[in-house]
């Protein structure tokens, strides 16, 4: 009950820093799509705005390779994200996805490794900051010689 009282402060600052993290990795070379309706050029963008007010910081990416090798490179070296699947709390969080397995209604057929991620509380640019450092990594693990 004590985290009610500043839930609206919580929920704005996760909507801003979501978006603000989601648009930078859109426009990432690496980067096939981000799922995430609030963006504008989401399949789903239509339907969210006409019935959502907010937003949280859960979002999906697929990337244009499936290497899980240079993938765990990315993500083992994180900072500040933290594997993890507890949505919802102040800190960071990205977690592998296989739509393949979980998807019952429409079949997965993109291409591609899937990360989720959600952003926390902590100060965008230092996320940022993680994130560009993680792509380093997945670059250079994917100029590697296998």
């Amino acid at each position: 009950l004590r985290g009610l009282r500043s839930m609206g402060a919580r929920l704005r600052q996760h909507q801003a820093s979501g978006l603000r993290i989601a648009r930078w990795i859109q426009n990432r070379p690496e980067v096939k799509r981000v799922m995430y309706p609030p963006l504008p050029g989401d399949p789903g963008h239509r339907l969210w705005k006409r019935d959502f007010t907010g937003a949280c910081s859960l979002f999906g990416v697929v990337f244009h390779t499936g290497s899980e090798r240079a993938i765990a490179r990315m993500v083992d070296g994180y900072r500040l994200f933290r594997l993890g699947a507890s949505w919802g709390g102040f800190e960071s969080l990205v977690i592998p996805a296989v739509p393949t397995k979980v998807r019952t209604a429409v079949p997965w057929v993109e291409t591609g490794y899937v990360l989720r991620y959600h952003v926390g509380l902590e100060d965008p640019d230092d996320l940022l900051e993680d994130l560009e450092a993680g792509f380093a990594r997945l670059n250079a693990a994917l100029d590697e010689k296998p």
